[in-house]
């Protein structure tokens, strides 16, 4: 369980909590309890999720509700799609592994990791703002299932297949190659830089994560799991790099556009066409287009600083501390093992002398 506060003046104009204290306001959240559910290929792992708050917006100080894992990806996807810049926190994988799924062990490493993930939404300053973050931490059971049903278009794109944006925006290259087509790629240092971090620091965790599964198995929870975080977070973060580059390139395809619509409203105006009034509707319309467009490029690129500050924040205080409880473990496993040679050595010498 985490606690997050925000200032009453910060960001999205949080009005006084409900009642009158001197407490800030604060909203904490709690994953617990996770239980098996039906049987055979319709089992499932509910959790009961503890959300204790003095936010204004939220029904009364504390709220216990139900949710699977269809949920949390329910949030998830909402959030991505909302939230154009802005690194999602990632979703632990779902084992399809029937032996697995149901183990003991994964099902604590699950309900850790999405507890984790509830946290860190309700701890960003624009994220613990959402909607459906509050829906998500209030509805009852069967208004949550209709929220889901209810879901259609680009709801139901899942992360996963955004994924696929990102490699249609790599495929151009072979485009390029082949002469098929000219680029349409953002020149920005700064952005070039960021990239380039995302995908070294991919391999990098790839390579830790390899050594990670040689430890003795007991390391596991304090050192391979803050790596697989990562390693769903480097994700996370290369599909919101995906839709930077796909507004980046709306925003010039409409620049295009509009240029080459000018230029036949001016041929309309000297030729006093009577499709002159129709053009400039439809030129005004697509100037609006592009004005969002290029809002919504900016946005993004805003928003994509201040997060991957924060993002290099949280792993260089994260990555620190799975690596100090790492040198502990190691340093109980030595001992460990010092304890039973030491234990062992008297009942050799015994055998030698005997």
């Amino acid at each position: 369980m985490i606690t997050t506060q925000r200032s009453a003046t910060g960001g999205g104009g949080l009005q006084s909590p409900r009642s009158p204290s001197s407490q800030p306001p604060y909203l904490t959240v709690s994953v617990t309890d996770p239980a098996k559910m039906g049987n055979g290929v319709q089992a499932y792992i509910s959790y009961k999720v503890i959300t204790k708050t003095n936010f204004p917006d939220y029904q009364g100080p504390e709220k216990i509700v139900i949710r699977r894992y269809t949920d949390f990806v329910w949030l998830r996807d909402r959030l991505f799609e909302k939230y154009k810049g802005i690194f999602i926190p990632p979703l632990p994988e779902k084992s399809t592994v029937e032996k697995f799924r149901f183990s003991a062990e994964f099902i604590e490493m699950r309900r850790q990791a999405l507890d984790t993930f509830v946290n860190r939404i309700a701890m960003h300053h624009e994220l613990q703002q959402s909607e459906d973050l509050r829906t998500f931490l209030q509805a009852d059971e069967l208004t949550m299932e209709r929220a889901r049903s209810q879901d259609t278009g680009i709801f139901k794109r899942k992360p996963s297949d955004l994924m696929q944006i990102f490699r249609d925006v790599q495929s151009k290259v072979s485009d390029v190659v082949l002469g098929k087509e000219k680029p349409v790629e953002e020149t920005n240092p700064e952005y070039e830089k960021l990239k380039r971090y995302i995908f070294e620091l991919e391999d990098h965790l790839a390579e830790a994560q390899k050594h990670a599964y040689r430890l003795a198995h007991h390391l596991l929870m304090n050192f391979e799991e803050p790596l697989k975080d990562y390693v769903r977070a480097v994700q996370s973060i290369k599909g919101t790099i995906a839709e930077r580059a796909n507004a980046f390139r709306q925003q010039v395809e409409l620049a295009e556009t509009i240029k080459l619509k000018e230029i036949d409203l001016n041929k309309f105006r000297l030729t006093r066409s009577e499709k002159m009034s129709e053009a400039e509707h439809e030129y005004e319309e697509l100037k609006a287009d592009g004005e969002e467009a290029t809002k919504r490029f900016e946005t993004i690129v805003r928003l994509m600083n201040e997060e991957i500050v924060r993002f290099q924040d949280q792993k260089t205080q994260d990555m620190g501390l799975a690596f100090h409880e790492f040198a502990k473990g190691q340093a109980r496993l030595a001992n460990g093992i010092a304890d039973a040679w030491r234990s062992l050595l008297p009942k050799l010498e015994a055998l030698s002398s005997s």
